[in-house]
């Protein structure tokens, strides 16, 4: 008969988690979960300004062309008060409350009150020229200009500390 022989067992392993794992795995959602709401806010307010950036830039982009392509002046027009952009005779766009709004148009193009002003597109590719600023809760910002003479839209950087700013 062919002898017994018991091998040697290994020590007996439990299988699960250590209390010292499952607090690092805690502390470190519990980090994660502290960050993650700033970060969110953070992404959706790029969102919305970069959104409001491009829709300025389309409508005014769009109130040239209709002025070059169909012969006719077309206007942009912008309403403080309302915090509101369009062509003039179309559809209205809201500016985030969290972005604040100034525009600096022709005196001709500027209604009494100063709260809505235009900047009109002409057929030969001119405009009456102005701008328009978008400054991030931050201070960073856009102005968005229209050249009086192409009639062409440009980006450049703008400050919240500049002058006449409006809140």
């Amino acid at each position: 008969m062919p002898s017994l022989r018991f091998a040697p067992r290994a020590p007996h392993r439990f299988n699960g988690f250590t209390l010292v794992e499952l607090m690092v795995v805690f502390a470190i959602l519990a980090l994660v979960m502290a960050l993650a709401p700033a970060s969110l806010g953070r992404m959706y307010e790029t969102a919305q300004y970069r959104s409001a950036v491009r829709g300025i830039v389309t409508e005014m982009r769009a109130a040239r062309q209709r002025a070059q392509s169909e012969g006719v002046e077309a206007r942009f027009t912008v309403n403080l008060r309302e915090r509101t952009y369009g062509m003039e005779g179309g559809e209205r766009h809201a500016v985030p409350d969290s972005l604040q709004l100034r525009a600096v148009a022709a005196r001709q193009e500027t209604s009494a009150d100063g709260q809505e002003m235009g900047i009109r597109f002409l057929p030969r590719g001119g405009a009456t020229g102005g701008s328009v600023d978008l400054i991030r809760p931050s201070g960073s910002g856009v102005r968005l200009r229209v050249d009086w003479f192409s009639g062409r839209v440009e980006q450049e950087p703008a400050s919240g500390e500049a002058a006449g700013a409006t809140p």
